[in-house]
């Protein structure tokens, strides 16, 4: 950490890094990250025996290469995909020695890693504070992934400001959702409403050549996409930080027409009876075939003639308002006399269950 020491620290056969204390080991019993600093031999022996440099120089001297260190890992990324391939191995490298240190009864090598994670945590600090504009935002706090980060960030915070305390009490933990919005780990979280979204992301992934296949009327439904290494990856659509990332990323946000949490549920129910549905066109998933019976699905307070006649359906299809909150009233007696006249057969969701085992 000498800034006037050029000698070569790490050699072909391994390094000549020795771990110097700035207050006397002997005097204060410290090994802690901030009673330490790494100097080259001959500065160790110069500080320790000569009393070549005050203690105030090597102060200086770790503020320094605390700055630069700072500076370097301060790099600004073009895209979300750039800073995650920054962010992945210290999020993996932390995850690692926490779960084989921690929860085992190994209270001495915790002691040691754990200086690991606080090094890793600055890095991941300057990196994430440089590059907040990358992450989605909203001004409601459970709706954003900003606020995830700044959770994560103020947990960095008190991790170190805690590292030297002999009883660790911390309130702000890991947030787990970090795992999720870089993909790390899924986490089984709520449904983005909009099936609009995902129609979106699925078009951008078809342009992109990464969509393989969506799977929904299933407890944890996904999209399987293949990544560049031709690996396959599944997108769970409840795995919430990581999708609202991505739609953030493709532009995929759209306005709720219907919800996605209602046709799921719909389309579980034509699979608990045994049944198979195929999509009419993929980029729409609100129109299926079931047993030969196309099925079309909307989200309407009380689906009116009007917007009936906005559909335009097909004839001897069935169109099931998912909406059921305005019970009987989901459906006009104005919509259900133009049905008639169309040929088109209208259903609340309660009616569907009936419906569904008429046609198995």
């Amino acid at each position: 950490m000498n800034p006037e020491c050029k000698i070569e620290l790490f050699k072909e056969n391994g390094d000549i890094i020795e771990k110097a204390h700035i207050i006397p080991y002997s005097d204060t019993k410290d090994n802690s990250f901030e009673n330490l600093i790494i100097l080259c031999p001959n500065c160790h022996t110069n500080f320790d025996k000569n009393s070549a440099f005050s203690v105030d120089d090597v102060k200086k001297w770790k503020e320094i290469r605390k700055a630069e260190l700072e500076s370097f890992f301060s790099k600004k990324y073009d895209s979300f995909e750039d800073l995650k391939n920054a962010v992945v191995p210290l999020l993996l490298d932390n995850k690692s020695i926490f779960e084989n240190y921690y929860h085992e009864d190994t209270k001495d090598l915790w002691d040691i890693f754990e200086g690991k994670i606080l090094s890793n945590n600055r890095i991941l600090r300057n990196i994430l504070k440089q590059n907040l504009k990358l992450i989605q935002n909203h001004s409601y706090e459970n709706y954003s992934n900003l606020a995830i980060v700044q959770k994560f960030l103020l947990h960095i915070d008190e991790f170190e400001a805690t590292r030297v305390n002999e009883e660790k009490i911390r309130r702000v933990l890991f947030p787990e959702e970090i795992n999720s919005l870089f993909g790390i780990e899924p986490l089984d979280g709520h449904f983005l409403p909009s099936v609009e979204s995902i129609e979106s992301l699925i078009e951008v992934l078809q342009n992109n050549g990464q969509f393989e296949t969506i799977v929904l009327g299933v407890d944890r439904p996904y999209i399987q996409i293949k990544k560049k290494d031709c690996i396959s990856e599944r997108i769970y659509l409840n795995d919430t930080p990581r999708l609202r990332q991505i739609y953030y990323d493709n532009n995929c946000f759209r306005k709720v027409n219907v919800r996605f949490e209602s046709l799921n549920y719909a389309l579980k129910v034509i699979k608990s009876r045994g049944l198979e549905f195929e999509f009419v066109d993929i980029n729409n998933l609100k129109e299926v075939i079931v047993n030969g019976v196309k099925i079309v699905f909307v989200y309407e307070y009380c689906l009116s003639k009007v917007k009936l006649l906005q559909f335009s359906p097909e004839e001897s299809c069935v169109i099931l308002n998912l909406h059921n909150w305005n019970g009987e009233s989901c459906i006009s007696t104005e919509a259900y006399e133009l049905a008639k006249e169309m040929k088109v057969k209208l259903l609340r969701m309660d009616e569907f269950y009936g419906f569904i085992n008429s046609i198995k």
